[in-house]
Formats: C-alpha cells, sequence, structure tokens
C-alpha cells in the first residue's frame, strides 16, 4: 500500500499482508481537522484501519488537508486528472455549519462531485456525515451531552440487510465473527448493532433528503442512488487514537476545576476526583471492542457494487457562494 500526502509526495509504502488478484483501490481521505496537533497520528489510523483490509500491494491512499492547506488551490482531489475509487470526507473539529472559506471549499467539491461524477463513491465520517447530511437537505444540532468512546447503535431493518450482506460476499478481516449480531427465534445470526469509536458534540437532528437510514438516530446513511455512505462513528479510529483527544472532555463535559467560594473545604479535591473518574470511565469506553475495521471491509465491497442511476437534487447556491438548501 502506498500513502500519499497531497498534492504529490510519496512519504512511505507499507507492506502488503497478502496479494489478491482484484484491481488496486485508489482512495482519497480528507482530514479536516484545523491546526490539530493529532493530524498525523489520525492519518494513521486510516492506514493502520484499511491496512487490515485492503491488501492489494498497489493500493493507493491520498491524504488531503483542506483545513489546514486551504491557500493551495490543488490541496483537495482534482477528478478531471485522477479517478479514485472512494472519497472519504473524514472527522474534522470545526462547525460544518459555519462559513469559513475552507469548509465552503470542501461543500463545493461535495456537491460538484455529485453533480458532475454522479457514479463516484463518497464515503462521509463524523464531520463528513454531518456536512454531507446538512447540503442535502439534513440539520445539525448541538447535542446536550456529546459522545466519546465505543458505543453501540442499533441498526434498522434496512442497515441489517445491508451488512448481513458482508458476510456473503467479502473475505476480509474477521468480518463474520466480529459484528455484534444477536440470534433471532430459530437462531440466526442477523446483525442487530454496529459498535464504532464515537467523539463529536454535534450530530444530524433531522434526516437529509434521498437517504436511507443505516442505523438508527440518524447515525448512518445510504443515498438512494447507492453513491454516497456515512457515519457519525469512526471506523478508523482504534484506542491508541481516540486516546489523543480524550482532553476533550474536559471542555465538553466542564470538568475543569471551577472558582469555588472560599471557605469550601474539600470542593477542589472532590471536583478533580470526579474529574478523574469520569476521564478514566471515558478512557475505558475507548478501548471496547468495536466494529471498525469490519465496516471498513463492509465500505470496501460496496465501492465495487454499482449505483442505481438515480440522481440526487443538487442544492441552488447564492451568488455569493454560500448554499441555498
Amino acid at each position: 500500500m502506498t500513502i500519499l500526502e497531497s498534492p504529490h509526495s510519496v512519504i512511505k509504502t507499507a507492506a502488503a499482508a497478502a496479494h489478491h488478484h482484484n484491481k488496486p483501490l485508489r482512495i482519497a481521505i480528507l482530514l479536516n481537522s484545523y491546526r490539530s496537533p493529532f493530524i498525523h497520528e489520525i492519518r494513521d489510523s486510516y492506514v493502520r484501519s484499511l491496512s487490515q483490509v485492503a491488501h492489494h500491494p498497489d493500493n493507493q491512499l491520498s491524504f488531503f488537508y483542506p483545513a489546514d492547506n486551504y491557500k493551495q488551490e490543488n490541496d483537495l482531489p482534482n477528478l478531471s486528472r485522477v479517478e479514485y475509487d472512494l472519497i472519504v470526507v473524514g472527522g474534522g473539529n470545526a462547525d460544518p455549519r459555519k462559513k469559513h472559506a475552507w469548509i465552503l471549499r470542501v461543500h463545493n467539491f461535495i456537491l460538484d462531485t455529485v453533480k458532475n461524477y454522479p457514479q463516484q463513491k463518497i464515503c462521509g465520517i463524523c464531520w463528513g456525515h454531518q456536512t454531507i447530511g446538512m447540503l442535502f437537505g439534513g440539520e445539525v444540532v448541538d447535542l446536550e451531552y456529546p459522545e466519546l468512546g465505543v458505543t453501540e447503535a442499533a441498526l434498522t431493518p434496512l442497515g441489517q440487510k445491508f451488512f448481513e450482506s458482508s458476510q456473503h460476499h467479502h473475505h476480509h478481516h474477521r468480518a463474520s465473527q466480529h459484528f455484534k449480531g444477536h440470534g433471532g427465534a430459530h437462531g440466526g445470526d442477523v446483525k442487530k448493532v454496529l459498535s464504532l469509536q464515537q467523539h463529536h458534540r454535534r450530530a444530524l437532528g433531522a434526516a437529509p433528503k434521498g437517504f436511507h437510514e443505516l442505523l438508527v438516530g440518524n447515525q448512518a446513511f445510504v443515498s438512494h442512488n447507492n453513491a454516497i455512505l456515512t457515519f457519525q462513528g469512526h471506523p478508523e479510529k482504534d484506542a491508541r487514537c481516540a486516546k489523543l483527544r480524550v482532553g476533550d472532555a474536559v471542555r465538553w463535559y466542564s470538568l475543569g476545576k471551577s472558582s469555588g467560594s472560599e471557605g469550601e473545604v474539600g470542593s477542589s479535591e472532590s471536583e478533580e476526583e470526579e474529574r478523574v473518574t469520569i476521564l478514566g470511565r471515558i478512557q475505558k469506553d475507548m478501548e471496547r471492542q468495536h466494529d471498525g475495521v469490519e465496516v471498513w471491509g463492509r465500505i470496501l465491497d460496496w465501492v465495487k457494487e454499482g449505483n442505481s442511476g438515480a440522481s440526487h437534487e443538487i442544492p441552488h447556491r447564492h451568488h455569493g457562494g454560500g448554499m441555498h438548501l
């Protein structure tokens, strides 16, 4: 597997675990974190997870950094020059509802891709899930209680069928063993839930138009034409990567020391104990077993599936560059 940093420098080559006769995959991954100190670790988590299911030695991952390289006009995939099997719109640390120039550039890139390359497979993750959902009529809302760590989400009936097919059609890393499943009355193994790393304080409060729900609570969607797949959770994150950001809980859950009145003996000590307890619980949640690698296996199988041909209704834009949804 070859890993490329956009626009053109090769940074390393990972040895393939096995050689498959399928054609190699070319995957573009947009990392949408602005000035993140962990951006390289986030990149490496994609490499680790994908290397467990994408074994062709000539697979290529190309990483783009639109939030940090927004002054470089070429720091988004150029689909007129390079053909990608999959474009991943990854996580980010900015509110996708904002109108920062780089955010609008990503919005435009997604909409232009859907319009001009309707067969292009796109996968949105976390920030990408919210952004794609918003661009197609969904609503991004602030959560009262942010999510951190591995959590379970129930599959819709369609979601059960979508992931059930992975047991029959792909041969990736232990896929049929690790998906969470609960046998029915006849001992069936239909998957009912997925477990994924979560790291978000915003979510989709309303579903986008033209999409089917795969996980309840607007947590995963597939477009009607089978070209776009999105997840609120992070299939690319393992515990090693997730725990780098456990400190976000201090801000998100207001775990910092409050300025108690003088004379409140022991108040700061009790607050510190509570903070340590909560952070410890979140770290344990991040270490729980999850279905991320197996979800990637299903995503890569989905990449090879055809589209239905149905097209999306592209939102109209204001002349000022903003989107009118």
